[in-house]
């Protein structure tokens, strides 16, 4: 069984000599509970933030376990990781920077987490698809102000990348409305947290 226990996110920035600044954050739930996680300073990564981080894993407690996910615009990974922590079968991380892909390869070689691959890859809707499986839970966390959300969830569906019952989580700027999502997605959870709105929809009946 998953642990429930949840402890809090610590966020922190320090200076290795000269080189960019590097973030440190901790998983707040699982196996990997407290376990850091390093990744370099660029201004398109915003990790998720850890109440946040918190109120979505208890939404996804009864459907976390075996799921194959998928972190979209993967950035810190702290989605992915947690996911794996909780008990996720396997996660795919992408993103556009292969800085960003190498961080997430030597984050994934520290936790000795061997379920998960990664993928250099800019996302955009004529993009081929990249990915050898489907995906029964997906993070969708871009860069604000992009409008990146509605053509991602689109192309999702395009690639026919879901299984029936799949889970897709959503990360948007407060003042992005209407939020567009492919019709035969279902409103689970949503909440605002400060200039954040954060969604989940269901392809399937939960």
């Amino acid at each position: 069984m998953l642990s429930q226990v949840v402890s809090k996110l610590s966020l922190s920035t320090y200076n290795v000599g000269m080189q960019k600044k590097t973030h440190v954050l901790r998983i707040i739930g699982g196996q990997w509970r407290r376990r850091k996680l390093a990744f370099t300073e660029q201004a398109e990564i915003r990790p998720t933030t850890d109440f946040i981080r918190e109120t979505l894993f208890n939404w996804l407690a009864p459907f976390i376990e075996d799921r194959t996910c998928l972190d979209l615009f993967a950035g810190s990974g702290a989605l992915g990781f947690e996911a794996l922590s909780r008990g996720a079968k396997h996660v795919s991380f992408a993103d556009s920077s292969s800085h960003v892909i190498q961080s997430l390869q030597q984050n994934a070689t520290t936790l000795a987490a061997t379920n998960a691959d990664f993928h250099c890859w800019n996302f955009s809707v004529a993009a081929p698809n990249p990915f050898a499986r489907k995906f029964d839970l997906v993070f969708l966390d871009p860069p604000f102000k992009q409008g990146l959300i509605a053509p991602a969830c689109q192309w999702l569906e395009d690639n026919n990348l879901l299984t029936d019952d799949a889970l897709i989580y959503l990360e948007t700027e407060r003042r992005l409305k209407p939020l567009i999502v492919p019709e035969s997605w279902k409103p689970y959870r949503q909440k605002t947290s400060g200039q954040v709105n954060y969604y989940l929809y269901s392809k399937g009946p939960l």
